[in-house]
């Protein structure tokens, strides 16, 4: 009996607190267009892609489940999750959006490498130096930037926008 009166204030507490808490994204009472660097997804978005392709095996030139290779990995998951269409290949989507710095990387920012002389390779940033991507040696998974292999690669972050 006394345990449930502890309880019961407790419990009333977590529900009102639960259902009093205000959407953060409303700012004011005025609407206002959000730009789109403001609007990067969250990881969610982003996973719900990672986890339909995690695994699918890497091929040169495909764009499917049955394989895929970078660029089309990263066109079609920013189609799918933010509705936004980005060229075929690496070497256009390296051009699109503006260059940002290493430190000012957020969720969705395109990271590119030069994995050879001629070879580019894309990805999107999760969190944490966490990105996704199609390896050409293990398919779709998620890497860290940190890894000695893709900090010797690296290159350059995009944020990629609509025009």
């Amino acid at each position: 009996m006394y345990k449930n009166q502890l309880l019961f204030p407790i419990i009333i507490s977590l529900v009102i607190t639960g259902c009093s808490n205000a959407p953060s994204h409303i700012i004011g009472s005025q609407n206002r267009v959000v730009p789109f660097e403001e609007q990067l997804p969250d990881n969610h978005l982003l996973m719900v892609q990672f986890n339909k392709w995690s695994g699918t095996p890497y091929r040169l030139g495909g764009n499917s489940l049955n394989g895929v290779d970078c660029s089309a990995f990263v066109q079609e998951v920013y189609r799918s999750a933010l509705g936004l269409a980005l060229p075929r290949t690496t070497a256009l989507q390296s051009e699109r959006g503006r260059s940002i710095e290493y430190q000012q990387v957020k969720t969705g920012d395109l990271v590119f490498f030069k994995t050879s002389y001629k070879t580019r390779h894309v990805g999107i940033y999760l969190d944490n130096n966490r990105f996704m991507h199609a390896s050409t040696s293990k398919g779709v998974i998620i890497s860290r930037l940190d890894n000695p292999y893709w900090a010797t690669a690296f290159w350059q972050i995009r944020r990629v926008n609509e025009s």
